[in-house]
């Protein structure tokens, strides 16, 4: 370790306080960190042999600590240590034995090595304070270039009602693909590989959401299992792509291979959305480590408990959650936000449990000050934005009431789809409201059907084609003996449990996959696939495996054919779904005939079997598990973004969710011929005669039917 000698060096400059982090000006380097509880920050800066030399930042504005130092430029790894109180019970935790990455990293060298100098207590004695160095063990910030060249990229811009997303994890989507070079499999680099891309492409999906890709941690209680953070959900960097996704070894290189990544799926008309976590980082509970921001400045950028400020008031259970009412750590979110728009050119953001980024102070509030920076952000405001709308605190399930800029993921769809195929009674009436894009949710306040981003299957949970063949979860290898992940699945394992080669079975499961896929693609409101879904990817049982990188949990390539009847089935309904804008309509259903436009009768009806419009008992019949709807496509009264009126084919849907073969009657009014379109009972399409409004059309046990209208005689 050296101290800073000016006598040696050109002199330091001194800086700016704005922007924060590390910023290379082409000259040099200016610093800048918040701290309002440190009496002195010192910059670390680390040679290519580890030699550490210690710059104290004598300037401060605003609590922003700088300088300017005109030889350090992109590649250098630096980090921070602060001198300042530390007093855990008034929740200062300062300790200048800590080497601190810099909250506004654009990049990060390295990762921890779990030792005890990286906790604020000695093992053993939580009330004795740790003055070990964590320099050794702990990763390093590094400064970056921030010259690419984007050449004419620009944003896709797809409208939320024509999006179809795909969530995707880096290193899962990619690690066993055939014809990606081993050497780059697992990477940013391999998203971007033409077979990756022509595979979006041909799949038809719009958007891609991937799983957390800003740099993360992986925790101690893991590596000592054996195990790993494999869905990321533990960020330390939020201005840094995750450096193990990086294929080049060379420092800061993750920056630019992400960016190549995003410039390689704009060119093909595909949009990145990154899901993001900003409700909490790695550092845990009080007991967690010292890597950032607890030992920069801990009261700003956490919620601390009023009783005791030693500890965290936490609604995510990961230990902490951010400060949601502090100037500084609302700057830092709305800075990073703004960062991954415009100098990564991110096309939206899904944020992981949204309802914490509310909690301005202990209830769910909707307009708290993060959307109001949002809301008249003239950035972050124009991409898409996505909350899951819950967390794991008090009134922390907020599905439907975030502000009309969002979009959510809508957690009742999933569950109302899931009821609704196992056979459940009493779900005709919701199920037709999620169907229909979920009107009782969303417009109430003005929005439209697209604020409904609808699942069936999400990473945190079964894959599609364990949802359909497990009735319990099967999360040994988790290591916690099975009481990890969600109990109630909603699930239904078709008669057999796990694996089997019962060909009832089996055909029933493939059947009920179909129907899964094409109600989630045939609803209105933004469709979301989750990875491998459409190739019948499984993880045996295991429902939560965010600690399982490897085989489990990664889509295997090998096993899967181009021409796979799942996968084909999957791309035949999101054509379907593109090509009839009846499928994604711009505003809700009203159920009545359009006034002062030459319509064929309602926009929307619902049947019986027996062709019969249903009345209230109908709804309200506990048992029934089986219902038909009419979806008028020349009753579509909204233009489309050209201003143009649109009409449309118009769709028969026929649902059978009853375990035997069921006839329903086309209603005469509805139409004189129809086409089969899809059929859930067969995988692939065949040609069938028209059938005539009126006649009977029998429809499989467990089943689904579309019928689109003909005109000829």
């Amino acid at each position: 370790m050296r101290i800073w000698q000016e006598s040696t060096k050109i002199g330091p400059r001194p800086g700016r306080m704005s922007p924060l982090g590390a910023t290379f000006d082409g000259a040099g380097t200016n610093f800048a960190v918040f701290s309002e509880v440190a009496q002195l920050v010192e910059l670390c800066l680390f040679d290519e042999d580890g030699t550490e030399e210690r710059v104290p930042l004598r300037e401060v504005d605003g609590f922003v600590h700088h300088i300017h130092l005109p030889d350090v430029g992109p590649g250098r790894r630096y980090g921070f240590r602060v001198h300042g109180p530390c007093r855990p019970e008034r929740g200062e935790r300062c300790n200048p034995n800590k080497l601190l990455l810099d909250p506004y990293a654009k990049a990060i060298e390295g990762e921890i090595h779990w030792d005890e100098a990286l906790f604020p207590y000695r093992f053993g004695d939580v009330e004795r304070r740790n003055d070990l160095d964590s320099a050794p063990y702990t990763a390093k910030s590094v400064v970056v270039n921030p010259y690419f060249d984007w050449g004419s990229d620009h944003p896709p811009r797809t409208p939320y009602h024509e999006t179809v997303i795909y969530e995707a994890h880096v290193k899962g989507m990619t690690q066993t693909h055939p014809a990606i070079p081993e050497a780059i499999r697992g990477t940013y680099a391999a998203l971007a590989h033409p077979a990756m891309v022509e595979y979006f492409v041909k799949l038809g999906v719009s958007a891609v959401e991937l799983m957390p890709v800003h740099q993360f941690v992986q925790d101690h209680v893991l590596v000592q299992k054996g195990l790993s953070n494999y869905w990321g959900y533990n960020t330390i960097g939020f201005f840094a792509p995750h450096n193990a996704y990086c294929s080049s070894g060379q420092r800061g290189e993750q920056v630019q291979e992400f960016r190549s990544m995003v410039k390689s799926l704009h060119e093909a008309g595909i949009e990145v959305i990154l899901d993001v976590v900003y409700n909490h980082t790695a550092e845990g509970n009080h007991l967690g480590p010292v890597l950032s921001f607890r030992g920069l400045d801990n009261a700003a950028y956490y919620r601390l408990s009023e009783q005791d400020p030693r500890f965290y008031w936490d609604t995510t259970g990961t230990g902490n959650s951010l400060r949601m009412n502090h100037p500084h750590t609302l700057q830092l979110i709305m800075d990073s936000l703004r960062y991954w728009v415009t100098e990564m050119h991110v096309d939206g953001f899904r944020f992981d449990l949204a309802a914490t980024l509310a909690r301005q102070f202990h209830e769910v509030e909707r307009l708290s000050s993060f959307f109001d920076l949002v809301q008249q952000d003239p950035v972050i405001s124009q991409v898409k934005l996505i909350a899951e709308p819950w967390d794991v605190g008090d009134g922390g399930y907020q599905v439907g009431n975030f502000p009309p800029l969002w979009t959510e993921w809508n957690g009742k769809y999933r569950d109302t789809v899931r009821d609704f195929w196992r056979g459940e009674g009493g779900t005709l009436g919701e199920f037709a409201s999620r169907l229909t894009g979920s009107s009782d949710l969303y417009q109430s306040d003005g929005r439209r059907p697209y604020a409904s981003v609808n699942f069936v299957t999400a990473h945190d949970g079964f894959t599609l084609r364990d949802l359909v063949s497990y009735d319990g979860k099967h999360n040994e290898a988790n290591g916690e003996e099975n009481r990890d992940g969600e109990n109630h699945n909603r699930s239904w394992n078709c008669g057999v449990e796990g694996d089997t080669r019962d060909r009832d079975v089996l055909a029933l499961r493939a059947r009920q996959q179909r129907n899964l896929l094409a109600t989630l693609l045939l609803s209105q409101g933004v469709p979301m696939l989750s990875h491998g879904d459409e190739l019948g990817r499984t993880q045996h049982g295991n429902n939560n495996a965010y600690c399982q990188d490897g085989e489990l949990a990664w889509i295997d390539w090998q096993n899967v054919s181009d021409g796979s009847e799942l996968l084909d089935f999957t791309r035949r309904l999101i054509t379907l779904r593109r090509d009839h804008p009846v499928f994604r309509r711009r505003r809700f259903f009203k159920g009545r005939v359009a006034q002062g436009r030459n319509t064929e009768g309602k926009d929307i009806t619902w049947f019986t079997p027996a062709g019969r419009e249903m009345n209230d008992t109908d709804w309200d019949t506990g048992f029934a598990r089986s219902l038909m709807v009419h979806l008028n496509g020349m009753a579509i009264t909204e233009p489309d973004l050209r201003g143009l009126r649109v009409a449309d084919d118009s769709f028969l849907l026929l649902f059978n969710a009853h375990s035997e073969p069921l006839a329903f009657t086309l209603p005469e009014e509805t139409g004189r011929w129809w086409a089969v379109e899809v059929d859930t009972a067969i995988p692939y399409t065949e040609y069938r005669p028209l059938i005539k409004g009126g006649s009977e059309v029998e429809v499989e046990a467990r089943a689904m039917l579309v019928l689109r209208g003909h005109q000829d005689d």
